[in-house]
């Protein structure tokens, strides 16, 4: 059982997670905070759920999650000035959130994929999907889903990147309440200043120089990770040319 308590006594945030939904059981915490009907509209609004039947990561694949056990949850942004920003720098503050969050607390080494998985020692721990709904050209809301294998220790299923828990990890449970605090910390914190966001995320992502495959549109291409542009956009290096990769699932050849 989440407690509700432990976790406030450690939030430090003016906005993110402020007004808090607790769930113990839903379809996707994504699809919640962005239904109309719901008429959830509140800045910042976090909903997080114990368990997900629903649950969804990057290419429609199933967030298989035991409840109780990890942090599934997803931020609802509805400020104008961050909707009219470069929305793929989110991809990058919340992974970034969560790496920090991992060496701040815990002292793991994290590693982060393009665009947005959390690794450590090359087992995914975290992943993140964002979502929108809009209205004409105009963006109304957003939701980042965020999903940490926290305290699971077996996994089933087949996976692109063997997946891993923060328990696994450091050989002892993690406490959620303060873990989901410090992520939440975070973010609010790279959101409000976030000049340094590419080159921290740089330092962490250790695919860059090598030779890699992406699967774009059911199409694979190969190259080198040559850098990310200032839009989070991977540099896909071909002989003599340089190509801008706006999304897909990447690999090392």
């Amino acid at each position: 059982m989440f407690n509700l308590d432990q976790f406030d006594i450690k939030l430090n945030t003016n906005f993110i997670g402020r007004n808090f939904i607790y769930a113990e059981e839903i379809d996707s915490t994504n699809s919640y905070l962005l239904a109309k009907e719901n008429n959830i509209n509140i800045n910042g609004t976090v909903l997080l759920a114990e368990k997900q039947l629903s649950g969804k990561g990057r290419f429609g694949r199933t967030w298989i999650s035991n409840k109780g056990q990890n942090l599934t949850f997803s931020i609802l942004i509805t400020d104008k000035k961050i909707l009219k920003k470069n929305l793929t720098l989110l991809n990058f503050i919340s992974s970034l959130a969560v790496a920090l969050s991992i060496e701040n607390l815990l002292q793991l080494k994290v590693e982060l994929k393009w665009p947005n998985d959390v690794l450590i020692n090359k087992k995914k721990t975290a992943g993140i999907l964002i979502q929108s709904v809009s209205s004409g050209n105009n963006l109304e809301k957003l939701v980042i889903g965020i999903g940490i294998n926290v305290n699971q220790n077996k996994f089933t299923g087949n996976f692109n990147f063997p997946p891993t828990s923060l328990k696994n990890e450091l050989k002892q449970n993690v406490n959620r309440e303060r873990f989901l605090a410090e992520v939440l910390n975070n973010f609010e914190e790279i959101l409000k200043h976030p000049g340094n966001v590419l080159n921290e995320w740089r330092e962490r992502c250790h695919m860059i120089g090598d030779k890699i495959c992406i699967i774009e549109n059911n199409t694979k291409k190969y190259g080198i990770f040559d850098d990310i542009d200032e839009s989070g956009c991977l540099l896909l290096k071909q002989d003599d040319k340089i190509e801008k990769i706006h999304f897909g699932e990447v690999s090392l050849t």
